[in-house]
């Protein structure tokens, strides 16, 4: 997939976070979307997921030469944030199936593989409710991640991941997003350090 964005801007009320923007986003590249808190990352990444409107510009998705409109993006684009909600009445094992059933998993990997990678067998059966901050973000980051997808657009994936999740995380994106047009949100380098193209919003916060 290939996304297009041209003279893109955002605001709130009278106050504009960020404005005419232009970037095209390549299939099977990796891109960082880098800027301090406030900067508008977030709310750039839910526009490029047709999520929420521009407050001027356009948004262009093209998959193999055909433009796909905002209403058919849920196929074509996995997505995970921190403030997303996941079902916490669910077992880790009947969330995973329930998402799984409306995205194919990655590579035919079955539930229980995926939920072996991410190392929690162990809490299978545990309601997502008895999960602590650390564990959630492991299963936001899974159903991202694993999901088939041709975009994968990250939200600061790394928030209440001790070392040892960190390293999970680069793990599973070397394995498994390296043919995907993935698009993370950051400003801590260990999230995006192996991201070829940078894009600072600050260059973008001129107010008007």
């Amino acid at each position: 997939m290939k996304i297009s964005l041209d003279q893109v801007g955002k605001k709130f009320q009278r106050h504009w976070i960020f404005k005419d923007l232009n970037c095209i986003f390549s299939e099977k590249c990796s891109y960082a979307v880098l800027g301090a808190n406030g900067s508008g990352k977030s709310t750039l990444l839910r526009i490029i997921a047709g999520m929420q409107s521009p407050s001027k510009g356009k948004v262009l998705h093209e998959h193999n030469n055909k433009i796909i409109e905002t209403n058919q993006l849920y196929p074509f684009i996995a997505f995970s944030a921190p403030g997303m909600e996941i079902v916490d009445e669910f077992t880790l094992r009947e969330f995973l199936h329930f998402h799984f059933s409306f995205k194919k998993p990655l590579q035919g990997l079955s539930v229980n593989e995926i939920i072996d990678i991410i190392g929690l067998t162990h809490a299978a059966e545990k309601y997502l409710d008895d999960f602590s901050s650390g564990m959630k973000q492991r299963v936001k980051l899974a159903q991202a991640i694993f999901s088939e997808t041709p975009v994968l657009m990250l939200d600061e994936p790394c928030t209440n991941l001790d070392e040892n999740g960190v390293q999970q995380y680069l793990s599973w994106m070397e394995q498994f997003a390296k043919q995907r047009l993935v698009i993370i949100a950051s400003n801590d380098e260990r999230e995006y350090a192996f991201c070829k193209e940078h894009i600072s919003l600050e260059a973008f916060r001129t107010v008007y």
